[in-house]
């Protein structure tokens, strides 16, 4: 028996990275996935590779006609949809005022519109299948400050703030809502220059090891699938009392300062 035998779970940005990790941990413990990205030759390798309890769709998060279609393919797939994971975001670096109003509209668009869009889309349908989960990717960043990330930081504290309201919004329809503050993981958008950590050379990867030795207490960076672990958690009936709660899962980075 797997622990989400029987649900139906729309996982966005699944084409890789987190999301990709939490669709096939979902589908391993007996969940109908559909993956949603906008990497589509990526997305249907995942897909395919998972089998016939998984379907691949183009979703633009920020776009809320993708997100009609998205819940009307899982319908279609699957009879029904039992769980969201808003997983799909973008990350930028820049300096706060020299930030332009173009790139902070941008990440505005897909972390927290498309966060808000996957609420106001799901959320109706999880109440017809009567109740069900949302789990909101926030970030570390979201609960506290860091230089350089301003954009992001902003979204990600407002996913906070919709995780609380939808929380308290959708209980009465059995629906159950949570965030995970993921500190730095892994994947290529954590990267500065957006690529795949495994592309990178021996030196440019003991260089941010180092570094994450350094400022991580548990001195290393997070893995894609621990974060997706979190995220069956707070998905399957193993936090059936939890709601509009943030979980930081990074490696102890917010605990506070270190003089060892």
């Amino acid at each position: 028996m797997g622990k989400l035998d029987g649900r139906v779970v729309i996982v966005t940005g699944a084409a890789r990275g987190q999301g990709e990790q939490e669709a096939r941990l979902f589908a391993a413990e007996g969940a109908a996935v559909l993956l949603g990205d906008v990497l589509d030759g990526q997305g249907e390798a995942v897909a395919k590779d998972l089998g016939g309890a998984a379907r691949y769709v183009r979703l633009d998060v920020g776009r809320q006609e993708d997100w009609v279609a998205a819940v009307a393919a899982a319908k279609e797939s699957f009879g029904r949809v039992d769980g969201l994971v808003n997983n799909a975001g973008i990350l930028r670096f820049n300096e706060l005022t020299a930030t332009p109003l173009e790139e902070f509209e941008q990440v505005v668009r897909v972390n927290q519109v498309g966060a808000f869009l996957g609420i106001k889309h799901v959320a109706p349908e999880l109440a017809a299948a009567g109740g069900g989960t949302i789990v909101n990717t926030s970030s570390y960043t979201g609960l506290t400050g860091m230089a350089y990330v301003g954009a992001y930081a902003a979204t990600k504290a407002a996913i906070v703030g919709l995780t609380r309201v939808a929380a308290l919004e959708l209980a009465a329809s059995g629906i159950r809502v949570n965030a995970m503050c993921p500190g730095a993981v892994d994947t290529p958008m954590a990267s500065p220059g957006q690529v795949d950590p495994a592309s990178l050379d021996d030196e440019a990867r003991e260089a941010m090891a180092e570094l994450y030795r350094k400022v991580v207490p548990l001195g290393r960076v997070g893995r894609p699938e621990e974060i997706a672990r979190l995220a069956l958690f707070l998905t399957s009936e193993d936090s059936s009392y939890i709601t509009g709660q943030p979980f930081v899962i990074d490696g102890g980075w917010t605990a506070g300062v270190s003089l060892l």
